[in-house]
């Protein structure tokens, strides 16, 4: 009987499939290794592309940013211009109105009052003064509210007072002064 030795055979085949198994096992490491490299380099290169719009939307922002601040200043200049306008409009406007107010006073005070004092605030008028006699006070609160530019005259105070050795009163009064039809017109009409 031939006696046939199989354990270098098996021998041989063992060593076969360990050597089988640890190609295998490198190509699949060296596989994973690749799939590992292609993923970071695609996660890279998409960050790296994120990271390049997130700047240029930095820098657009940024410009639109300055864009903002100049229209802001803009319209801030441009409302100073508006009411520096509305200022020098108020004072052409308002350049008559003494004018017209001492004028008008000139022709309500009857004879026997003397004015000692007018203020103006805007519209309204603050007179103060004397006069002969009550009489004479109604008789300028009725001109004044009879006349186009001046209206609801008020007595604040009238006092009798002894000046010069004569018995007089001593009387203040406020008023409003109005606009003419044709500047209320023009307003209306902005």
């Amino acid at each position: 009987m031939i006696r046939i030795n199989l354990l270098p055979h098996r021998e041989a085949a063992k060593k076969a499939r360990r050597e089988q198994f640890f190609v295998l096992a490198g190509l699949i490491s060296a596989l994973a290794l690749l799939i590992v490299f292609a993923g970071y380099t695609l996660i890279g290169t998409a960050i790296g592309n994120q990271d390049g719009a997130n700047d240029f939307l930095k820098k657009e922002i940024a410009v639109l940013d300055k864009q903002l601040d100049q229209i802001k200043h803009l319209k801030e200049q441009t409302q100073a211009l508006l009411s520096r306008k509305q200022v020098i409009e108020n004072l052409q406007r308002d350049r008559g109105e003494t004018v017209y107010l001492l004028s008008e006073l000139v022709k309500q005070v009857p004879e026997g009052i003397y004015l000692k004092s007018l203020k103006q605030d805007g519209l309204k008028v603050g007179v103060s003064g004397y006069a002969q006699s009550n009489a004479r006070i109604s008789a300028l609160m009725r001109n004044i509210e009879a006349s186009q530019w001046l209206r609801a005259p008020q007595l604040v105070e009238s006092k009798a007072v002894v000046l010069n050795g004569r018995r007089i009163n001593e009387f203040s009064m406020n008023f409003t002064l109005t606009r003419s039809k044709q500047e209320e017109a023009g307003k209306e009409k902005k």
